[in-house]
């Protein structure tokens, strides 16, 4: 009896020395390793810095200037080499932020320390949001400032205050962590480092050319893929009414925008709850 309630004692002691963790801890501790990263933080400046620029160089060398502002405002403000570049990038480190601790091994320590895999993943996915939403915002809002301070020489500048400008700029912002979630997902579904950027590549950026708008069915897939969300929410313009291809709408492009990430995050907290590490 005596070493009985010693030991209840001794337990009663550690869960009192020992509170569970709480998710506000899990979601600090994610955001401690990615700022503490120097890669990471170069690499988030470098492509704010390389979407800015190419809306620069876009401007500079649109030739037209002056002939149509709303043709500007898309091709110029938003080019689809710095987007092309962005999605590639925030794919890539949103997968890295799981794969790397895969590949290292400290993906067992976290689990140990933090039994509850799911709360895991979850804090990865809030703090890969917040980053690449503010890292987005910055490279959208940068670049619609400059293609339109190098715009307005020509009188071909659009205010931000314009009712074409929110959507674009809001669709380009958000881009940045639909992306970042996707490849976290996959991340955590592959957990190999060559495999989840070859799949984050092809899913995000390859597989929606495959598909036409000529075919109802075909037209579908591809409005369902996140780049060709992206291109619908940007044209600030309607298809004509003898347009020969099906055209997505606005409001199916921002559930794709909510599908994927939601989706990708959802079956990564599944699927770690029930595999080993």
């Amino acid at each position: 009896m005596t070493t009985l309630a010693s030991a209840a004692g001794a337990a009663s002691t550690a869960s009192r020395a020992e509170p569970p963790v709480r998710f506000g801890d899990l979601v600090a501790a994610e955001w401690i390793k990615t700022r503490s990263l120097r890669s990471t933080l170069w690499a988030l400046a470098l492509i704010t810095l390389f979407v800015i620029g190419s809306a620069a160089v876009a401007t500079l060398a649109d030739k037209a200037a002056g002939s149509d502002p709303a043709a500007f405002l898309v091709y110029d403000a938003f080019p689809s080499t710095g987007s092309t570049t962005l999605v590639l990038v925030a794919a890539s480190l949103g997968a890295l932020a799981v794969v790397s601790e895969y590949s290292s091994g400290l993906i067992r320590t976290t689990t140990v320390a933090v039994p509850a895999r799911g709360a895991v993943v979850l804090a990865k996915a809030v703090v890969s949001a917040g980053v690449w939403t503010a890292v987005g915002t910055v490279a959208s809002l940068g670049s619609f400032l400059v293609s339109q301070a190098l715009l307005s020489g020509h009188g071909a500048g659009v205010a931000i205050t314009h009712p074409d400008v929110v959507r674009p700029l809001v669709a380009t912002a958000l881009l940045a962590p639909v992306c970042a979630l996707t490849g976290l997902g996959l991340g955590v579904l592959l957990r190999h480092a060559a495999g989840t950027m070859i799949t984050s590549v092809f899913v995000l950026l390859l597989l929606p050319p495959m598909f036409s708008e000529s075919e109802r069915w075909t037209a579908d897939l591809r409005h369902a893929m996140v780049a060709a969300a992206w291109k619908r929410l940007v044209e600030i313009w309607e298809p004509g009414p003898g347009s020969l291809g099906y055209t997505a709408t606005p409001a199916g492009s921002w559930a794709v925008y909510v599908l994927w990430p939601l989706i990708a995050v959802a079956l990564a907290v599944v699927v770690v709850r029930r595999r080993d590490v």
